[in-house]
Formats: C-alpha cells, structure tokens, sequence
C-alpha cells in the first residue's frame, strides 16, 4: 500500500462509519474513493474489496470470531470487533496476502487507534485462527437449515425464513448466494448520442472490457476500467450505470415519441432518461433538492432538454397532472432485497415490520399517481426487491381497487424472460437466477 495511506486503516475506518454507524455502504464506499482517487487502481480494489465483503460477510466472521473468543463478538469494543472482522476476512477469503502480514498489521492497528492492552488480544484469535481455519466448524444444515443459511450467507434469521417461505429451497439459496458474488458495472448506451456498437467500439479503445447483456442490445457490462470519470465516453455522456433489469421498465411501458412520461420517483435519472430518448416530455420528480440535483447532473452530461425536473412528494396530488400522462413510471421506495449485492448492509438494516410499512408506503403513492394516467394510458408499478409482499401482492391489490387491466408484456421482453407471469403483466428478476439485479415489474394500462 501507499506510504502515507494505510488502506487497512481507511477501511477499519469505513467499517466504524456502517457497523457501528448509521451510515450507508455504497454511500461511505463512494465518499472514500473520491477522496483517496489518487491511490492506484490496485490499491482502491484493495480497499473495496476488503470493505465491502467484510460488511457483506461481517455475521459469518463473527461466528468464526466466537469460536476463538471467550468475550462475545457483541461485547468488545468496536474498533476491536472490526479490526477481527476484516482480518478474518483477509485469512479466510484472501489467499495472496501472507496471514503473518494481516496478524501484523492489525496489531499495528490496534497500537495505533490507543488500544495496545487488547493487541495481546487481537493477535492471539488471529493466530489461533490461522492454525485452525481448515477445521472450523459451522452450522449442520440437516439439524438447521435457516441456521445453516444465515451463518454461511450472513443474512439476517427473518429474511432467510422469508425467502424459504417465499420461494423454493435451491432459488432461496441461489439469491443468497448471489449476493455475496463481486458486483459488475452494468451500463446503458445512450442511443441519443451513439449507437450501441459504436460505444462498444469507443470504450474498447479505451482499455475497457465490453461484454454485452443477454437481455439487452444497448446494455453492457464493463471491466478493466480505473473510474468512470476518467472514460471519456462517460465525460461525453454516450453512457449511463444502470442495471438492465432497471432498463427493462422503459421497455415494457412501451413509449412513443408522441408521449409525455412522468417519473414518481426518478433519482438517479436512469429512467427519466433512457425515457427522453423516445417521449416528446419526461417529467422527473422526486423528493429532495439533493436528488433533483443528481437527475440534473445526469440529464447535462447526457444532454437532454426534454426533460423538466420537480422536487415533489409522491404522496401528494399534483392537481395540474391529473389525466395528463400517456406513461407514469412508478418505480417505487422498497426494501431493496434485489440489490443487497451491492447495498449489503441492507439486508442488517431491515426488517419485516418496516417492509410492512413499505407496502403500505407503495400503496399510498399508487393511489396518488394512477390520477395521472389518461383513458388508455400506461402505469409501470417496479421495485428493486424480491419481497412478494411489495410486489405481486401490491399488484394484485391495485388491480383491485383501480379501474386498470393487465396486458401480456411478452412483446416487449426477450424470450428468455417470458413466461406464465409475463403473459400476465408482470416480471420477477431474481439475483443468481437471472442475469441481473433482483427486480419486480408490472404493466397495468388505464381502461
């Protein structure tokens, strides 16, 4: 690592900020990147990596942790219990660091943040780990499946049982394992200002590894790249990060040019603008000035004038819309169960009751933006979870209680994704099953 950054130090650091902390994964991930973008490539992987699968593993390091420790995981102090988690990590998941560099340097560590009694003790699990890693042992999964699952997955008790409730065992265990997998970057061609198989060309010129979705002819994912602001094809806007799954949503809403799009909840713009680059007019809202500001940011880069911006809250009528939108996109607060993979302290954070209050939240916005749709008019109801709660239950309660019918979107889908739920109206993309974020998706059209 760089003399004067301790990469180790910045992710013990990053790990305090989220575990012990009321902070956001992806959110401190980005903050200390930017900061330290002067570090080399190899050194930022460094720090990403051990930051990001230690939070993603961090419950299968604390039950190795208490193998070894007669003080309970939940009772040290905190820079001590992070300190053993991401060393774990490094013992148990990275090969090419020498163990005896990881027990060193996290005593180091542990001197230097003030805690030179607990060094002694830091080093003793670490090296006792190290002599016993190959005989560890864990949960028996013929006694406990849920237990097994949670320890080998670190997922929370609840959400394991939900998934398992939810779908069958090897899908339950397919999403699990999907989300302790590397995340890829997964980008959509602005077809506003490049075509797909000339921006493939451009970021092969530029070192970048191109590989082209399954799903989607204008969607790709990239590798081999430092940061996108230094591809001068980001700069100039020719592409946007947006998961195909996401790209989908403009895909089955069906727009024409003649249309005018509102998005409910649109930050950070994908949507919005893969919409602008059919519609006659998109409509961006969404709750903060801070989130606008995102979308703005996104609509200049990419340059799009058909796009307006609004802060608004979704949950309040806007009189002046009503009966006005040929496509309302309503891609809606959720659990986030979807992207764990790559939001991992999400699946820590929450839980059944707040998922319960999500519905209700969901519920609330589509009563409120259905007004906007014309006679004949499209609704595209999405979310970014796997909780049947938010998604097929929310839509079978629109349809309910709302004067909307379903429609096949097999048009609009490759074939690879239709099915019995497709000729229906809707999609459930699962991480590990699909190639792609977990998603949820539905059509209603006004009669």
């Amino acid at each position: 690592m760089t003399d004067h950054v301790n990469g180790r130090e910045v992710v013990l650091d990053m790990l305090l900020e989220v575990l012990e902390g009321d902070k956001y994964s992806h959110t401190v991930l980005n903050q200390h990147l930017k900061k330290h973008q002067f570090l080399e490539k190899q050194e930022r992987a460094f720090i990403t990596r051990l930051f990001t699968d230690t939070v993603k593993r961090y419950l299968t390091l604390d039950y190795i942790i208490e193998q070894f420790s007669t003080l309970p995981v939940r009772k040290m102090k905190p820079l001590i219990r992070n300190l053993l988690r991401m060393s774990i990590y490094q013992i148990m998941y990275m090969d090419q660091i020498p163990e005896s560099a990881v027990c060193n340097e996290a005593v180091k560590l542990a001197k230097k943040r003030g805690f030179s009694k607990l060094s002694g003790f830091v080093n003793g699990i670490l090296r006792n780990i190290i002599r016993e890693k190959d005989g560890l042992t864990f949960p028996d999964r013929s006694k406990n499946e849920v237990e097994y699952l949670k320890i080998m997955y670190s997922t929370p008790e609840w959400l394991v049982k939900q998934l398992l409730e939810q779908y069958d065992d090897a899908t339950a265990e397919a999403v699990l394992k999907a989300s302790l997998r590397e995340r890829e970057t997964s980008i959509r061609c602005n077809r506003a200002k490049v075509s797909p198989d000339q921006l493939k060309e451009n970021l092969i010129e530029e070192g970048v590894i191109v590989e082209r979705s399954e799903y989607l002819d204008y969607a790709f994912v990239i590798h081999n790249y430092d940061y996108l602001d230094k591809l001068q094809s980001f700069r100039q806007g020719e592409f946007t990060v947006q998961d195909v799954s996401s790209m989908l949503v403009c895909e089955v809403a069906e727009i024409k040019e003649s249309d005018f799009v509102i998005d409910v909840c649109s930050a950070p713009g994908g949507k919005s603008l893969q919409a602008a680059e059919k519609a006659r007019r998109v409509s961006a809202r969404d709750l903060t000035e801070y989130k606008i500001n995102l979308i703005n940011e996104n609509c200049n880069r990419m340059g799009f004038t058909n796009v307006e911006t609004l802060v608004w809250d979704a949950t309040v009528t806007d009189e002046s819309m009503i009966n006005s939108a040929d496509v309302v996109i309503a891609d809606l607060p959720c659990s986030g169960l979807g992207v764990i993979g790559k939001k991992s302290d999400i699946k820590y954070r929450m839980s059944h009751e707040q998922q319960k209050e999500l519905v209700e939240l969901q519920r609330n916005i589509l009563s409120v933006v259905q007004q906007y749709v014309k006679k004949g008019g499209v609704l595209v109801y999405s979310t970014c979870t796997i909780n049947k709660e938010e998604n097929e239950e929310n839509r079978n309660w629109f349809l309910e209680n709302y004067d909307f019918e379903t429609e096949s979107i097999d048009p609009y889908l490759p074939k690879q994704l239709q099915g019995e739920t497709t000729q229906k109206g809707y999609l459930q993309l699962l991480q590990g099953v699909h190639n792609s974020d977990g998603f949820f998706i539905a059509k209603f059209r006004r009669k």
